[in-house]
């Protein structure tokens, strides 16, 4: 499984940044990511699980959660736009 990994897009997503997620079979997005267009636009091309950045608000953004955690080939993916948010002991979690 490959994952796509984008951040900060801060409302602008450049055909360079398409072109280098193309193939990939999810992609996440560590938030910022300026507008909700942003993500409809990426999910043309694999899933899309998104979390909030500190940009981020209004109602579409509101439904975004503050961290995620996304499982494939065997790993975790554990998505925050801030480490300093960081609410999990990544040694227990294994």
């Amino acid at each position: 499984m490959l994952f796509g990994v984008i951040s900060d897009t801060h409302g602008l997503l450049r055909e360079s940044a398409l072109r280098a997620l193309e193939g990939v079979d999810h992609i996440v997005h560590g938030g910022d990511v300026g507008s909700a267009e942003i993500l409809e636009t990426l999910r043309t091309i694999a899933p899309v699980t998104v979390v909030r950045g500190n940009i981020d608000t209004g109602p579409e953004a509101d439904a975004w959660p503050q961290s995620a955690v996304v499982e494939g080939a065997g790993r975790h993916l554990y998505l925050i736009h801030d480490r300093a948010d960081l609410d999990l002991d990544l040694v227990a979690a294994g």
